[in-house]
C-alpha cells in the first residue's frame, strides 16, 4: 500500500515525497482513513510505530478541506498535547514538514525557558498548537490562549502524561476546549485510569492497536550481562571500546545516574552528554542535536527525558540500569531497529536487578539471553 491509496491528497504526497517516505507504516494505515472520516479515534502505539504522521497527516488535510468550504477559520485549529518539551518540538517539526504545502501555521509552547517569545508568536496567530499542559495552562489562564475555536484535539503519550503526573492538568485543558471537537488519543499501554480517561474525552471512537508493549522488534538483538554494580562503568567503557560502537543511547533510572555516567564517559575519552528533566530546554536540544549529528558519541539519558526522541539509524542502546516496569524496557529498546534496521540492546544487571529481568521476560515471553562479561566482573 502506498499514502495515495489512503486518499493523501497531492500537496501532502508531495511533502511525504520530499521526506523520502514511500510506503505507510501499519498505523498510519490504520489511523489515516478514521481521521479523515472525522470520527474520534483511540489508538494504542508505542513510540518508533510512526503514530506522529497516523494523526499530523490527516488533520492537515481536513484542515485544507475546512478552509475550502468556508468554515469559520481564526484562532488555534488543532491542538497537540504532549507530555515533554522533546516530544511538542517534534510533532511540531512533523506538523511542519507534511504540511509545508498547505501554508498552515504552527508553534510549540512549553516550560523551562521564557514564555515572551512564546507570547509574540501566539499573538501573530497560529493554526496549529503543540504544547505541554503546564505552560499551555499558564497561558490560558493569563489569556495569551483562546481554545474556543479549536476543532482538532490530539492527545498524544497519554500514558506517559500519567507517569509524570500531568493527568490532573489534562483534564483541566478537556474542561476549556470545546465539546464539539473531533479527539485523538494515543497511548503506548492501556492502564485503567487511561482507559478511564479515554472513555470521558471520546465520542463513539474507533479503537485500533499496533505492535503491542509486550512484542519487541525481532530485527533487535537483546544480550543481558551480569555484573557487580560497581564495575558496571568500567564495562559501559569496555563494551563500548570493543565493540566499536559509534553511537550509543545509555538508559539511567535517575537523573543523578545519568550525569555520573556521562562524566565517567568523559573522564575515559568518550564524548558523551546527559539529558534528563533538570536540564534546561536548551542544554536537552543541545544534547540532542549534537549526538544526531555525530558530535557525540554517546547520549545518555532517563527513561522521562528520552520519551519521544526519534534517532535515525541508532544501532545500539544500553540498559546501565535495568528498568523497574518492564514497559519502559520495551519503549528502551525499541530506539534501535527501526524502520527495518537491525539494533543491539545491552543491558547490565546487577544482583538487585535480577527480579527486573524476570519481569521483563515475563512481558516479552522469551528470555534474554546472557553475554559473559570480563571473568573478573561476573558475579558468582
Amino acid at each position: 500500500m502506498n499514502f495515495s491509496q489512503l486518499a493523501v491528497i497531492e500537496p501532502v504526497l508531495k511533502a511525504l515525497t520530499d521526506a523520502g517516505y514511500t510506503q505507510p507504516t501499519p498505523i498510519q494505515e490504520k489511523a489515516i482513513p478514521v481521521v479523515l472520516k472525522r470520527k474520534d479515534l483511540l489508538a494504542c502505539a508505542q513510540t518508533g510505530t510512526g503514530k506522529t504522521a497516523g494523526f499530523a497527516i490527516p488533520v492537515l488535510q481536513l484542515l485544507l478541506e475546512d478552509k475550502q468550504s468556508g468554515k469559520n477559520f481564526r484562532g488555534i485549529q488543532v491542538l497537540v498535547l504532549t507530555p515533554t518539551r522533546e516530544l511538542a518540538i517534534q510533532v511540531e517539526e512533523s506538523f511542519r514538514n507534511y504540511g509545508k504545502y498547505l501554508g498552515f501555521s504552527s508553534m510549540t509552547v512549553f516550560g523551562g525557558v521564557s514564555q515572551v517569545p512564546q507570547v509574540e508568536a501566539l499573538r501573530r496567530g497560529v493554526d496549529i498548537l503543540i504544547a505541554t499542559p503546564g505552560r499551555l495552562l499558564d497561558l490560558i489562564t493569563q489569556r495569551i490562549i483562546s481554545l474556543e475555536h479549536l476543532r482538532y484535539f490530539i492527545l498524544d503519550e497519554a500514558d506517559r502524561m500519567l507517569d509524570m503526573g500531568f493527568i490532573h492538568d489534562v483534564r483541566k485543558v478537556i474542561k476549556v476546549i470545546p465539546r464539539h471537537r473531533q479527539t485523538l488519543f494515543f497511548s503506548a499501554t492501556m492502564p485503567k485510569e487511561i482507559r478511564q480517561l479515554a472513555d470521558t474525552i471520546l465520542t463513539s471512537p474507533e479503537s485500533i492497536a499496533v505492535d503491542p508493549v509486550s512484542s519487541t522488534a525481532d530485527l533487535i538483538m537483546q544480550k543481558v550481562f551480569h555484573v557487580e554494580k560497581d564495575d558496571k562503568r568500567d564495562l559501559l567503557i569496555k563494551v563500548i571500546e570493543t565493540e566499536k560502537i559509534p553511537s550509543v543511547l545509555v538508559f539511567t533510572r535517575t537523573k543523578y545516574g545519568a550525569d555520573k555516567v556521562a562524566k565517567h564517559l568523559l573522564r575515559s575519552g568518550i564524548s558523551a552528554a546527559a539529558i534528563h528533566g533538570d536540564k534546561s530546554q536548551g542544554a536537552r536540544q543541545q544534547a540532542l542535536n549534537n549526538f544526531k549529528e555525530g558530535r557525540i558519541r554517546a547520549l545518555v539519558a532517563t527513561d522521562i527525558a528520552a520519551r519521544g526522541i526519534d534517532i535515525d539509524s541508532l544501532a545500539y542502546v544500553i540498559n546501565f540500569e535495568v528498568p523497574n516496569i518492564p514497559e519502559s524496557y520495551v519503549h528502551r529498546i525499541g530506539r534501535t531497529g527501526r524502520a527495518g534496521a537491525s539494533g543491539t540492546a545491552y543491558s547490565f544487571c546487577d544482583r538487585e536487578e535480577k527480579a527486573y529481568i524476570r519481569d521483563i521476560e515475563k512481558l516479552i515471553g522469551k528470555k534474554i539471553p546472557v553475554q559473559q562479561a570480563d571473568r573478573s566482573r561476573v558475579m558468582a
